[in-house]
């Protein structure tokens, strides 16, 4: 199982997902690093190690972002490498991404197990963000 399977499945608590785009940062720099996707690298890394590299790439602070993107809903890919803009046909340029572990106490989805909590921003500037039990969305696996 590949470090992205076994994020989506929830089975990585203490890892972040980073999607970033050829057309926003060198593939060069992050091969090494990360996964090569179409259109990008996904890099799949311990929490404090992902901010880091999010903030250095993007410039943004990852929990600010994050709450920033919660105000709108969107798709984003099963798989972490992409999404759809709520406001147009336009491209991702990164996504975010972390796994919260099942908790009964909070209720709702978080009772129905592990949450995974994606954030993505477009090329037009729109942050959104969409969220999901682990292992839920059929579409998830990486090929």
């Amino acid at each position: 199982m590949s470090k992205r399977d076994e994020f989506l499945a929830g089975d990585r608590p203490d890892d972040v997902a980073l999607f970033l785009a050829d057309s926003f940062v060198s593939r060069d720099t992050l091969t090494e690093y990360g996964e090569s996707v179409p259109g990008g690298t996904l890099l799949i890394v311990p929490g404090e190690t992902g901010r880091s590299v999010f903030k250095k790439a993007t410039g943004m602070d990852a929990m600010n972002f994050a709450k920033q993107a919660m105000g709108t809903e969107g798709t984003v890919a099963p798989t972490l490498d992409g999404g759809d803009c709520p406001e147009g046909d336009h491209d991702v340029k990164f996504v975010f991404a972390f796994a919260e572990e099942q908790n009964e106490d909070v209720g709702g989805l978080y009772a129905e197990g592990d949450v995974i909590h994606a954030y993505a921003y477009c090329d037009c500037g729109t942050a959104f963000s969409q969220k999901w039990v682990a292992g839920e969305r059929e579409d998830a696996r990486a090929e």
